[in-house]
């Protein structure tokens, strides 16, 4: 998913920014965006909540970077995203409603009753905190990087925030393994039951 909506779009932007000009370059990332909704579609495989958010914004940015004729339009709008994301995860942890919750119903299958056990929502709200906390980081450098220039803004979108981005995840996916093995009354299978 991070290919689809991160990396080639942006590869796809910095090519065309300087060989074919701005509205090519922001008309492929639209492109793209239709081209990976409609392939999925076409083959009958599921699109995650988490693609359509990240298709949607990303086609939002492209349109409304092409409408103001600016690259550094598109290049500050994630720069705005991460830090209104950090808001969001800090706020849900801040008020005991962890958006990570809904988000992990993306991408595992866990069973209703576990999302009402004290000691995962406990988890689930220290993972949206360091989500909240690498959103910000993710925000100041873009916002560093940009002050080097356009293409140091979108290295930092193409490449540093995904690495970010993974890096994130990979803690996140450590945290609640061990989060949950250590929990009295939960079991945790990486296979499904036979």
């Amino acid at each position: 998913m991070f290919i689809e909506t991160v990396t080639v779009p942006t590869l796809l932007l910095y090519v065309l920014l300087h060989t074919a000009g701005l509205a090519w370059g922001l008309g492929a990332v639209i492109g793209w965006c239709a081209l990976t909704l409609g392939v999925r579609r076409l083959f009958g495989q599921r699109l995650p909540g988490t693609l359509l958010l990240c298709a949607g914004m990303l086609c939002g940015r492209a349109a409304l970077a092409l409408v103001m004729s600016s690259a550094l339009v598109y290049v500050l709008q994630p720069v705005f995203g991460s830090a209104l994301m950090a808001l969001l995860f800090l706020g849900s942890a801040a008020i005991g409603r962890p958006v990570t919750i809904r988000l992990a119903r993306d991408f595992v299958t866990l069973p209703a009753h576990l999302f009402h056990h004290h000691g995962v929502r406990r988890m689930f709200t220290q993972v949206a905190i360091v989500w909240g906390v690498s959103r910000a980081i993710d925000a100041g450098m873009s916002l560093g990087l940009l002050h080097w220039g356009l293409d140091a803004g979108l290295l930092s979108r193409g490449l540093f925030s995904g690495l970010l981005t993974a890096l994130t995840i990979g803690v996140c996916a450590a945290w609640g393994v061990r989060a949950l093995r250590r929990m009295p009354g939960v079991t945790l299978r990486l296979k499904p039951a036979v």
